[in-house]
């Protein structure tokens, strides 16, 4: 699963650097807010389907259909000659993260027991950070050396691998929930669409990713800003996954010894703190202090909150709590990238309220943190 996991973050990831530049090419610099908004968007629709979809036909088919997407969209980008494809592939392109993910953590779930939880998912995190980390510095070196036509094609490359690992896996579902696919299961009531006992983790998600969407949209641009080169715009986040990287490989351990909340506020705290910093940060130095600073609380953030979703959820409704957490994290990096286009606006000296915005919603969400849900752990 990690191997998977590896290969499929990987593959979009090592996009990101170049998108910026590939819209403008194609006349769409006003857009880049929607390289990230619409990605997401379309992940976040289809979380309410992919929860369901795991809790009845399984959690491997749900991860087999994301990676598929994957595949087909990095093989199509060469194609795109218009702002009006390339934005309607980002927007398929979105269904790939809307599906893997969500089968991802419910297998992880399935097999791992109650008091290594968040161990598990910080080792699933490390594997996913080895992904976000190689894919944007490796990207912009293939691009130079080669094309960005066959940056494309390696990213598709990646999903097929990705999709391959999937085959040698078996189904964790109970056989005796396992159905049929057919069309009436995307049919959905309300109460398929939230999972109310993941409220509390969605919310802190929703305030915690909407500075992630914010940094994606901007930083490509911020780094040519301060002098980084065009080989050097993944530096960021190489220095800010590595970081996160090194956390994980204790993240979660810490959590399953002093409690989801308490960690929780510690990495809340950091990763407000790194944002207040890239507000002021004009030079490289500064800007890559503000990375690993992020880094280092999103390593501690994201694990723990995976694990506090599992914690709070029912057995047979895990996938659905699962898509809970991740509609909101949808939601968050969405409306950060959205946000943050229309601030930046192309304009350098926007950034910083950019970053202000950032660490106004991680203090909101560390306030709730503190005064809005209770510490005391969960026992399964």
């Amino acid at each position: 699963m990690c191997l998977s996991s590896f290969l499929f973050f990987m593959s979009f990831n090592m996009l990101l650097p170049e998108l910026p530049d590939f819209l403008t090419r194609l006349g769409g610099a006003d857009y880049k807010g929607f390289i990230i908004a619409l990605f997401t968007l379309t992940a976040g629709i289809s979380r309410p389907f992919s929860g369901k979809l795991a809790d009845t036909v399984g959690r491997i088919p749900v991860m087999v259909f994301g990676s598929l997407v994957c595949f087909l969209c990095g093989f199509f980008y060469p194609w795109v000659s218009t702002v009006a494809g390339f934005l309607l592939l980002r927007l398929l392109h979105g269904f790939s993260t809307g599906f893997k993910p969500t089968g991802t953590a419910a297998y992880i779930a399935d097999i791992i027991p109650y008091e290594r939880r968040g161990e598990a998912m910080g080792l699933l995190g490390v594997a996913g950070s080895l992904g976000m980390a190689a894919g944007p510095a490796l990207g912009p070196y293939i691009t130079a050396a080669t094309s960005l036509n066959t940056l494309f094609y390696a990213s598709s490359g990646l999903a097929l691998l990705s999709l391959a690992v999937q085959g040698t896996m078996t189904e964790t579902l109970p056989a005796a929930q396992r159905q049929r696919f057919s069309w009436h299961l995307l049919r959905l009531d309300w109460n398929e669409v939230l999972e109310p006992r993941a409220l509390a983790p969605a919310t802190v998600t929703l305030l915690c990713l909407f500075p992630f969407g914010a940094i994606l949209t901007v930083i490509p641009d911020q780094s040519q800003v301060l002098g980084l080169g065009t080989a050097e715009k993944g530096l960021f986040f190489t220095c800010f996954t590595l970081a996160s990287l090194l956390v994980r490989l204790v993240a979660g351990r810490t959590s399953d010894r002093y409690g989801r909340v308490p960690v929780l506020r510690l990495s809340t705290a950091l990763l407000a703190l790194s944002l207040a910093l890239l507000t002021v940060a004009h030079t490289k130095f500064l800007f890559l202090a503000a990375a690993l600073l992020f880094g280092v609380a999103s390593g501690l953030n994201s694990p723990t909150l995976y694990a506090w979703t599992i914690d709070l959820s029912h057995p047979e409704r895990r996938g659905r709590a699962v898509a809970t957490m991740y509609i909101a994290l949808e939601a968050g990096i969405g409306l950060g990238a959205l946000l943050a286009g229309w601030i930046f606006g192309n304009v350098a000296a926007h950034l910083p309220y950019v970053h202000a915005l950032s660490t106004a919603t991680t203090l909101l969400a560390l306030g709730y943190l503190i005064w809005g849900v209770s510490a005391r752990p969960v026992a399964e």
